[in-house]
């Protein structure tokens, strides 16, 4: 059975009018035209959808249990053709990015306010967690793209550089190494030293570079903020990367960055080979391709004021 959307939406504008005439010029066609397109409407469905006199057009009995059937399926593709025009225009639609805590926290909130103001309609969701399950979440397809530093290159995903940023020693105003005049891996591991957990970019780029030189490790922790709070404290230092640095702006602390051999990390842009993005994410993916993060400034140690005599 072959029946056409332009066939329902005369045969309905005929059993609206009840003329073939007012049917017709509703259609934007000549009256010959129509007829032929309710006849093969009728021939299509092997029953007779109108009663015809020279006076009366009425709807069958079949016709008119034909017309509820024919105005919703003009309704469904009417609701369709305008879900396509919101995707095009990014009025509606949804997507899904998985990135690295401190740059779904520094950087991230910049680029989704552009984009919120161009796209409100557009659903966004993000999961701000470490490097191995934002790979896992593109893989299983929870997420659109993500941004990672592993370069999760497989037959099922393609990575791509996105951007690198060094590490930074992080320690308190006052601390010997806060004015030393260059900064080697021995006098880092002279110090008591807070390490984030095993599992983080942070760490593993960080031990990669170190090996075999063991740190003084007084703790090791999940979160950046509560690294910053201990070496705030005084209880130790830290060796940051420059993009986790807007945690440490902080009154008392300081960093520096360091030129050791190997110590840089590397953040992909994950996405699956076999997947097309939609619209919305596609957008958002080229938003984010052209506005890479930029490093923080650094917090150089400064000299304590002058303390007040008692007069």
């Amino acid at each position: 059975m072959n029946v056409s959307t332009r066939q329902l939406q005369a045969f309905v504008a005929l059993a609206e009018q009840r003329s073939f005439t007012r049917a017709a010029a509703l259609c934007h066609l000549s009256q010959p035209a129509f007829s032929a397109l309710i006849g093969q409407l009728e021939e299509a469905l092997g029953i007779r959808l109108f009663d015809r006199s020279t006076r009366h057009v009425a709807p069958t009995p079949e016709g008119l249990s034909f017309e509820i059937s024919a105005r919703r399926v003009l309704a469904e593709f009417d609701a369709a053709l305008a879900g396509v025009d919101d995707q095009l225009a990014r009025r509606s639609g949804r997507v899904s990015i998985a990135l690295l805590p401190s740059l779904a926290a520094g950087w991230l909130p910049q680029i989704l306010q552009r984009y919120r103001a161009q796209y409100p309609g557009v659903e966004i969701e993000v999961a701000d967690v470490l490097s191995e399950p934002c790979v896992e979440r593109v893989r299983s397809g929870q997420a659109d793209f993500a941004l990672a530093a592993i370069r999760a290159d497989t037959p099922e995903l393609r990575a791509e550089a996105f951007c690198s940023d060094g590490f930074h020693l992080v320690c308190p105003v006052g601390h010997p190494l806060a004015t030393q005049a260059e900064v080697k891996p021995r006098d880092v591991a002279a110090y008591p030293f807070i390490h984030m957990a095993r599992t983080s970019s942070v760490r593993q780029y960080l031990d990669a570079a170190v090996h075999p030189l063991q740190m003084q490790t007084l703790m090791e922790v999940d979160q950046l903020a509560t690294a910053m709070g201990m070496v705030r404290a005084g209880l130790g230092i830290s060796l940051m990367p420059a993009l986790t640095l807007f945690h440490f702006a902080q009154p008392g602390l300081v960093t520096r960055p360091l030129n050791w051999p190997g110590l840089t990390r590397r953040i992909y842009l994950v996405r699956r080979r076999d997947r097309s993005l939609s619209l919305a994410a596609q957008t958002l993916y080229e938003q984010v391709l052209a506005d890479p993060p930029r490093e923080a400034p650094t917090r150089t140690a400064t000299s304590a004021p002058p303390r007040r005599r008692r007069s």
